[in-house]
């Protein structure tokens, strides 16, 4: 692998691509360093301003190594890393609740966010390994939006706060006075003016040029007014460089020893926050990245490669890094798609590490707040504007929940509220599907079991007493309510049901609300005495079942495999119940006769053909006998020809197992192969006599008695047309 990758970066830098992946590695390295620059400093501000500088080398260090390994090991050529404005808050409120002073304060904000780096690689990386992708990848994009809209106000808040204002109520009225105005007014003036210039022309040359303009004009003021760059520096208005030499490393092994353990375990709930707010920035970095780039991703690889470099960067004392989509999507725009692009953007930044400590002393603190104002309102712009262009408005409510409660309560209360809200439309949304797919009666559509022409004519009259419901989706405490109330509605109706058929086939899933509500329906269906036949049941739905019915009530339901042969137990209720009135019996029979008088002509007339029919082909028919469950045809049978049932019956299957039909005496059975009938088993539900045509003897059938064929041939027409036209 390391010899593939050296041959590939030895091919790029002899190749056309060189050129513009320099320029665009080095103008990337350069925006990012800035931006890190800002964001260390805000992250170690406050009790921890004395070790500003050895934060800024901590952050740079975590971009270094990650942008350096996603570089060389993401799927995407061009790949570049940094640390995510997302992560800023979170990092920031780890070090303003450390309770301890001076180098313990310290040391243990770095170790927190070691191990918080290195447990985000791991679980990045089980996700990548374990093939879990499927499980975070669809995070709801109301909360994804209103998560990115309340860390860019939070950001823009926070740079306030680096310059040494506050935002509160009681501290507005201030704002306006001269000498407040000159500590917050140069720096949101650039981050706006910065903001709008990124937005019209996106060129990446904006922002360190303006940096440089920006530090160039503003030690001009400095001059210009006599203040003395050393007293600026006391006054707050520059940063102060507090790294003896290099920016890294940080720590040594024997600086852990001066961590609060028992600090760092109070932190956890903030470093479980951190985790989870890097994996969802490592989301939303992979599929905006594929939106932008109209490019597929691997996402279980490029997983595990965000993982391996956060990890490194959490053993080298450094922070989490997650894929920046502006500057990835840039390398392609410049035609500099190579990995040679997210190096050189790695070295620009490692060689801050090594050589710039003494540049920060240069920096203006106005401009650490500006770049953190560019940076909310950018998140703001992506998390509110464009979404409101683009959602519903109950949606769209979402994420302004979300935005509200992270600027007035916190990071973890505003996704907590948004995934809670969103939680609530997705069960009212879903409690508007119709859980029920398809409903009849057993008048209007019938198994596939061959039945008597009486039978047939018992279902034609009483088939609207067997109701049948046909469920689909996922069944919960929304919609089964909804659900029993129909049914209930169905008992008392009019013909009042002899049997209620409830199909599960199409149903995903059930909680346990709707088995205890469905459980209470069947109670009121056995009161009722209406039999309940259930289909297609799961193991795990029978047991709950079991579990919450009592057990006269359960036993009494009839459980069949699938629809078919629940919708047959249920013409077989009806037809015993009709058999069983005794009282109308000899009107039922008579008004049964007359009905069927027609098909019982029809039927005895078919009769009469296939007897005489057999007893003209019996001289080219040879006799086979079947026992119950064996095959007649199909894979498994050794006949080959076409055969006539004497007597018993027999169904076809198909390949899941599902009855098509039902054949009795006087129907024919085709061999395997013929038209649809090629994944289709005849097995006999008992014994079974047929007569079989072979191939060969139908052959010679055909060529000397063309009228026996003939007639053969018309009887079989015959059959499948009725076999069409009685189908429910």
């Amino acid at each position: 692998m390391l010899r593939n990758l050296a041959s590939e970066l030895r091919a790029d830098i002899l190749s056309a691509k060189a050129v513009p992946a320099l320029s665009a590695g080095f103008t990337s390295g350069l925006g990012l360093l800035v931006a890190q620059v800002a964001f260390g400093t805000f992250i170690f501000s406050g009790p921890l301003a004395p070790y500003a500088s050895q934060g800024v080398g901590l952050v740079l260090f975590g971009n270094f190594a990650a942008c350096l390994v996603i570089a060389l090991t993401s799927g995407y050529r061009g790949a570049i890393a940094g640390l995510s404005p997302a992560l800023v808050i979170v990092m920031a409120s780890i070090g303003s609740t450390i309770d301890a002073e001076g180098d313990a304060r310290f040391v243990t904000m770095v170790v927190a966010l070691m191990i918080s780096a290195m447990a985000t690689g791991a679980c990045c990386f089980i996700i990548g390994r374990f093939r879990l992708v499927n499980l975070v990848r669809f995070t709801p994009y109301p909360v994804a939006g209103g998560f990115v809209a309340g860390i860019g106000g939070a950001v823009c808040l926070a740079a306030m706060s680096v310059m040494g204002t506050e935002l509160e109520w009681r501290t507005m009225p201030t704002l306006l006075e001269p000498a407040v105005l000159w500590t917050w007014g140069p720096g949101v003036a650039y981050g706006i003016a910065l903001y709008l210039s990124m937005k019209r022309w996106g060129n990446p040359l904006i922002l360190p040029i303006s940096v440089a303009l920006a530090v160039g004009a503003y030690h001009f003021g400095l001059a210009t007014v006599g203040m003395p760059v050393d007293e600026a520096r006391a006054a707050g208005l520059l940063l102060t460089s507090t790294a003896d030499g290099s920016l890294w490393p940080v720590l040594v092994p024997a600086d852990v020893m001066q961590a609060q353990w028992a600090e760092i375990a109070r932190q956890i709930p903030n470093m479980l926050t951190l985790i989870l707010v890097a994996v969802i920035s490592v989301i939303m970095n992979f599929a905006g990245l594929e939106v932008v780039a109209n490019k597929d991703l691997d996402w279980e690889w490029e997983f595990k490669t965000s993982g391996v470099a956060s990890v490194l960067a959490g053993l080298g004392g450094g922070t989490v890094g997650t894929m920046i989509v502006p500057a990835s999507l840039r390398s392609k725009l410049f035609g500099a798609a190579t990995r040679l692009t997210g190096v050189v953007a790695a070295l620009v930044i490692g060689s801050a590490l090594v050589l710039g400590d003494g540049m920060l002393e240069l920096v203006p603190t106005a401009l650490v707040g500006g770049i953190l104002v560019f940076a909310g309102l950018g998140m703001m712009d992506e998390g509110l504007v464009r979404s409101c262009k683009r959602l519903p408005l109950l949606e769209y409510g979402v994420i302004l929940l979300i935005f509200v409660t992270i600027m007035a309560f916190g990071l973890f209360e505003g996704v907590g509220a948004g995934m809670l809200a969103t939680l609530v439309f997705f069960a009212v949304r879903l409690s508007r599907v119709n859980p029920i797919a398809a409903q009849f009666t057993a008048r209007e559509r019938r198994s596939n079991k061959v039945r008597p022409v009486t039978e047939r004519t018992i279902l034609l009259e009483e088939g609207d007493r067997v109701r049948v419901y046909r469920l689909q989706g996922y069944i919960f405490f929304g919609s089964v309510s909804p659900l029993t109330d129909q049914l209930k509605q169905t008992l008392s109706g009019a013909p009042r049901p002899s049997c209620l058929m409830l199909d599960f086939g199409g149903v995903s899933g059930f909680d346990v609300s709707a088995v205890n509500v469905l459980g209470r329906f069947l109670q009121t269906a056995n009161t009722a005495g209406v039999q309940v036949v259930l289909s297609a049941v799961s193991e795990q739905l029978k047991t709950e079942l079991e579990r919450n019915l009592p057990p006269t009530v359960f036993a009494g339901l009839w459980v069949e495999p699938n629809a078919d042969h629940a919708l047959e137990r249920c013409e077989d209720i009806i037809i015993t119940e009709w058999k069983a009135e005794v009282a109308a019996a000899s009107e039922r029979r008579a008004a049964l006769l007359e009905n069927v008088a027609d098909d019982l002509d029809r039927h005895l007339e078919r009769q009469i053909q296939f007897e005489d029919l057999m007893e003209e082909l019996q001289d080219w028919l040879n006799p086979r006998q079947y026992a119950a469950g064996e095959i007649l045809a199909g894979p498994g049978s050794p006949q080959e020809g076409l055969q006539l049932l004497l007597s018993g019956r027999a169904s076809a299957y198909d390949a899941a197992g599902t009855r098509l039909y039902q054949c009795s005496p006087g129907d024919a059975i085709w061999p395997a192969g013929a038209s649809d009938e090629k994944k289709t088993v005849m097995v006999a539900d008992e014994p079974c006599r047929t007569m079989e045509l072979t191939p060969a003897s139908r052959r010679k059938l055909e060529t000397h008695e063309e009228r026996l064929a003939l007639k053969l041939y018309r009887y079989l027409l015959a059959g499948r047309f009725q076999a069409g036209s009685g189908a429910g």
